[in-house]
């Protein structure tokens, strides 16, 4: 079992190199055939930038000296 990802983050002045927001994966096998795999790699970008874009909307992700933090729902709502 092997697994691909995609990794949503801010943008800075160095290529992939900002503060990660949200990383997504999916699991695949080696007897997928590559349209398989191109499929769910566009799945696996479109769920981590979604769920970037919400957080950031919402106020969720808080950077501190390059890293993130993610606050939860419950948190952000109190």
């Amino acid at each position: 079992m092997k697994l691909i990802g995609a990794t949503a983050h801010y943008v800075t002045e160095e290529l992939d190199d900002g503060p990660i927001i949200e990383q997504a994966f999916a699991h695949v096998s080696h007897r997928e055939e590559v349209a398989d795999l191109i499929r769910k790699g566009r799945d696996t970008e479109r769920v981590a930038l979604a769920t970037a874009v919400r957080l950031h909307l919402k106020r969720q992700v808080v950077i501190c000296q390059g890293r993130t933090s993610v606050l939860s729902d419950k948190c952000h709502s109190e």
